[in-house]
């Protein structure tokens, strides 16, 4: 029973030990970013250079993303259940609408069947007509 008590009391005291150098450790080194950290920071803070390489439109906001969400709207309600999920669909769409996808009205359809709705081609041609009438018009 001696041998018990003693040997937690060990363990608890190496315990408090460890812990409290490596706290004592980290505050006073300075640490490296990792790649996760640096890639959430620079995500975080504008990624507007990244987005218009891929060519992808700027966010809508105000007037603009309302038409867009009234666009998505008009061929589906449940579509703009989740706005944002809607807007960044929207965005990713017009992409593919200016890079040339060879059927952008199968590829609007596929990326905007969601949450239980599926769209036909003919749905995705209603949103290509939206979103160049909106988001993304032709050059």
């Amino acid at each position: 029973m001696r041998i018990r008590t003693t040997t937690a009391a060990i363990f608890a005291i190496l315990a408090v030990a460890v812990v409290g150098c490596s706290s004592d450790k980290s505050s006073d080194s300075k640490t490296e970013p990792t790649k996760s950290t640096v890639a959430a920071s620079s995500r975080g803070s504008d990624d507007s250079g990244a987005a218009k390489n891929a060519g992808l439109p700027s966010e809508p906001t105000g007037a603009e993303r309302d038409a867009v969400l009234a666009a998505i709207h008009d061929v589906n309600g449940n579509l703009t259940r989740d706005e944002d999920k809607a807007i960044e669909a929207a965005r990713n769409q017009c992409s593919s609408l200016d890079n040339g996808t060879t059927n952008p009205d199968h590829a609007a359809a596929q990326r905007f069947s969601y949450d239980g709705v599926t769209l036909t081609d003919d749905d995705g041609s209603h949103i290509n007509v939206g979103l160049r009438r909106t988001l993304c018009p032709e050059s």
